[in-house]
């Protein structure tokens, strides 16, 4: 743009210093010149000025300012281009950290969700253990009862027959003789009432 503005300003110049040496030379081949300027010489002087304007401005306006706004306009277009990619990478980056924050705020509901269907699954299976648990420890309770109840009858029955075998061995002795069975019965039911009487 410089340079074009050189190259007017050159070609302005380089038209205009002829016509304004032909302007002095027919100001000073006319009349002669005092220090005070005439009437003629001023109205050459003007026409002189006028022309050098009108073609300075001719060339300004044809060569120079077309450039200078060609180059106004290329520049306007350039930063509205950059402002418009800045936009868009604005637009973009704002489109990314949407997405990003609706992708966290989904892991954090699925995590809270993972969460919690595992303490669910915990309290049902602390629950299903607590159930077996008692399940199996109200068996071993039933079955330990059982056993105790077994030996107490064994106990028993084993304590009968000694005492019974006893009473019939002592009442043998003492009666020198063979008891029957309706004796031995009979030595049975009176051991177990006095075995009886002893445990109230």
């Amino acid at each position: 743009m410089l340079t074009k503005l050189r190259t007017g300003m050159f070609l302005a110049f380089t038209t205009i210093a002829p016509l304004a040496a032909m302007a002095v030379e027919g100001e000073h081949g006319g009349d002669i010149q005092g220090p005070i300027a005439t009437t003629k010489q001023g109205i050459a002087t003007a026409i002189t000025a006028l022309v050098v304007f009108a073609l300075v401005f001719a060339i300004l306006g044809v060569k120079v300012w077309p450039a200078i706004t060609a180059g106004l306009d290329e520049r306007a277009d350039k930063i509205k281009a950059e402002i418009e990619a800045a936009e868009n990478a604005r637009k973009q980056a704002k489109d990314a950290l949407a997405q990003y924050e609706a992708s966290l705020a989904q892991a954090r509901a699925e995590a809270a969700k993972m969460i919690e269907q595992t303490k669910a699954q915990q309290s049902q299976l602390a629950a299903e253990l607590r159930a077996k648990a008692e399940i199996e420890l109200s068996a071993m309770r039933e079955r330990a009862v059982k056993e105790i109840q077994q030996a107490k009858q064994s106990a028993v029955a084993e304590l009968y027959t000694d005492a019974t075998n006893l009473a019939t061995m002592v009442a043998g002795k003492i009666l020198k003789r063979e008891i029957n069975t309706q004796d031995q019965q009979r030595l049975v039911e009176e051991s177990l009432g006095q075995l009886q009487g002893l445990r109230n």
